[in-house]
């Protein structure tokens, strides 16, 4: 017995194909969005060339790869800055951009307002940040993780004292 497939659902099916695609890539971007991505490295991700691929990724997401990509770094700037004791300088590069000028005037135009001022009037509205700039650094200066965002490094847990070690029995 053979299943026929409807003509409507056969012509959506590419279109399902292209989207899990340039969803690939978009997951990337999130993933990875503190790293210098380039634009080829992207496209790669998701099976295109890069002219094709900011074509289509701007058909199916209404922008195009930079802009989300700088979105998604100033979204996570909002955070850092509302959240974590660290300078502006070091929230710049923490979430991917290579210069503070840059980061400073595109959050001017994306906010109305500098990095410096939404900190100020973040801390007026919600107090001092909870988290200690030194944590965020020390968590996010760690070896580089797999595709699977998990750390290949093994060491990573407290001792709690010299006969606590890996395999033991206790």
């Amino acid at each position: 017995m053979t299943t026929v497939i409807p003509r409507h659902v056969r012509a959506l099916a590419p279109d399902v194909e292209r989207l899990a695609h340039l969803r690939d890539a978009k997951d990337l971007m999130d993933r990875a969005y503190a790293e210098p991505l380039d634009l080829d490295a992207i496209a790669s991700a998701a099976g295109y060339s890069r002219f094709h691929f900011v074509r289509a990724f701007r058909d199916a997401y209404g922008r195009t790869p930079r802009d989300y990509l700088s979105a998604r770094r100033l979204e996570r700037a909002r955070e850092l800055l509302r959240n974590a004791n660290l300078t502006v300088t070091e929230v710049c590069f923490l979430v991917g951009f290579s210069s503070l000028g840059s980061f400073s005037a595109l959050f001017k135009k994306e906010m109305q307002v500098t990095p410096s001022e939404y900190r100020a009037r973040e801390v007026r509205r919600e107090g001092p940040p909870p988290i200690p700039g030194c944590f965020v650094l020390m968590w996010s200066h760690t070896e580089p993780s797999s595709q699977s965002g998990r750390s290949s490094r093994r060491d990573r847990f407290v001792s709690s004292g010299p006969n606590d070690r890996e395999g033991e029995a206790k």
